[in-house]
């Protein structure tokens, strides 16, 4: 972009940057939240609280559901790359 163009986006570079910021906070949920080792380490969590008797058999299989999802939704993700195209 030129001088002129920056110049006459200028007023918006506080607006940019935030854009900026909110996709790189996005991006790092995601990856937080599709890590394969967390959600592991969630279900074994839930596993012990269902044991420990903190929860009933029914809330360990609907939270058990959501959180196989969740791994199966990563393990699709880890095989795709950036572009959306298969490994």
């Amino acid at each position: 972009m030129g001088l002129i163009g920056e110049v006459l986006l200028l007023p918006f570079a506080p607006v940019r940057g935030s854009g900026w910021v909110m996709g790189q906070v996005l991006r790092e949920a995601e990856r937080i939240y599709y890590d394969p080792s967390a959600i592991r380490a969630e279900l074994a969590r839930l596993e012990e609280r269902l044991e420990a008797g903190e929860i009933t058999e029914e809330e360990f299989d609907s939270q058990e559901d959501e959180l196989l999802d969740r791994l199966e939704a990563a393990m699709r993700r880890g095989t795709q790359s950036d572009d959306g195209t298969a490994r």
